[in-house]
């Protein structure tokens, strides 16, 4: 009988740890241009090479090259610059009040703004989108009221949510912008639901749906893509790939070896594999996974591969678990400095210009601050009342709560 090795299991490892450099080969990474387009009727397996190769359009000098390269307007890649610009603003100005005891707990989106805002600007009205808590450049690049988004995340007097949410799973049904879920991957499931519902109504909205690389080893992910695929719901199944989940490496959700893509294509869906900090190439992906939706070719999965540039939130320290400096070597760059530097490419931007808008977006977000901090912050304790937790609730009041809420105003 033939002797064996004992048997190993295998247990997938960063390339590098602290006081080493990330080795970015496994990223498998394509020049730009180089991914084919398809027609919006796609089959699912035909897209195989595109959930393994990476779309691209700006090439190293900001050039837009490719099949891929959209003809959009100046003014819209100006609006997507800003959208940008004006989320790693916000998220500073976040960060700083969350230090200073003004709100418990933040996470930001630095790094990751071109998915967001590009994303945005390719849906249409009524689309509704359902994040998990790294998409607030969805709200930028649809010119949300900052004041309101920031009292919900002080949950303070004029907080809609009255407080009753943690901080950063806020909420704007107008917006078309779904309450973040504390649960990892229930979103993308009620997503699939609501893509559904649309369809069964005759509607022309489509959903959008978001996770992170992390979330899909959850089943609801999986779930999410069996129903996708069986009634064709008109949505976007969106992955994103930041490398990390936490400290948790992408590889140990499955990302080793393959990509998050594939798995679209092994549950029938058609999938792509995308430059997530190339605002082109986002928009071009997203546009074209919209219009596959509308046109009831059903749903489109898609990869966005970019890099947690910052802490998973206020609570992490990325320093115990990566390399310090990951962020200056990951070869996808910064998305705010390539849009830009397209922009100048095109004559269409300048330095000045940027310099200008840069303070003023910073002169927006304080303002919106001062206000919001206006109607209370943690640090002050003007925060809604306990006995709001039985508003909202019933239609009609049961009596026996009805009692407890005439003890608690007693008491007070």
């Amino acid at each position: 009988m033939k002797s064996h090795q004992p048997l190993r299991l295998h247990v997938p490892e960063p390339s590098a740890r602290p006081g080493h450099e990330t080795n970015f080969a496994y990223l498998h990474l394509a020049p730009a241009g180089a991914a084919r387009c398809p027609p919006l009727d796609v089959k699912p397996a035909q897209t195989s090479d595109l959930a393994f190769n990476l779309v691209r359009v700006l090439d190293d000098e900001g050039q837009a090259v490719g099949p891929w390269a959209p003809k959009l307007a100046p003014d819209l890649l100006r609006r997507g610059l800003r959208a940008m610009l004006k989320t790693r603003v916000f998220d500073a100005r976040m960060l700083i009040a969350q230090r200073q005891k003004k709100l418990s707990f933040y996470m930001q989106s630095v790094g990751e703004e071109a998915i967001g805002s590009a994303h945005a600007l390719a849906l249409a009205g009524g689309d509704m989108c359902f994040p998990t808590y790294r998409q607030q450049s969805l709200l930028m690049a649809r010119e949300v009221p900052l004041v309101g988004l920031i009292c919900q995340l002080m949950s303070n007097s004029h907080d809609p949510l009255k407080g009753r949410q943690l901080p950063v799973m806020y909420s704007m049904r107008d917006a078309g912008f779904f309450s973040i879920s504390g649960n990892l991957a229930t979103q993308f499931i009620q997503a699939v639901g609501w893509a559904m519902a649309s369809a069964i109504k005759g509607d022309t909205k489509i959903a959008s749906a978001w996770i992170g690389d992390g979330a899909t080893a959850e089943a609801d992910f999986h779930t999410a893509l069996t129903f996708a695929h069986v009634y064709r719901a008109p949505v976007i199944l969106n992955v994103v790939n930041n490398q990390w989940a936490i400290s948790t490496f992408q590889a140990i959700a499955g990302g080793e070896g393959t990509t998050f893509a594939a798995r679209g294509i092994g549950c029938g869906i058609p999938s792509l594999r995308v430059d997530g900090n190339d605002f082109l190439a986002v928009y071009a992906a997203s546009h074209w996974a919209a219009e596959r939706a509308r046109s009831n070719h059903g749903p489109t999965l898609i990869e966005w591969v970019t890099y947690r540039a910052g802490p998973h939130s206020t609570s992490d320290d990325p320093s115990k678990y990566r390399p310090a400096d990951d962020w200056a070597h990951f070869p996808l760059g910064d998305p705010i400095a390539r849009l830009k530097q397209h922009l100048i490419r095109e004559k269409l931007w300048s330095e000045k210009e940027h310099a200008a808008l840069q303070a003023e977006l910073e002169a927006e977000v304080a303002a919106a601050q001062k206000e919001a901090e206006s109607y209370g912050t943690l640090l002050d304790g003007h925060i809604p009342s306990a006995a709001s937790m039985f508003e909202d609730v019933y239609k009609a009041m049961p009596a026996h709560l009805r009692g407890q809420l005439a003890e608690l105003e007693a008491r007070s």
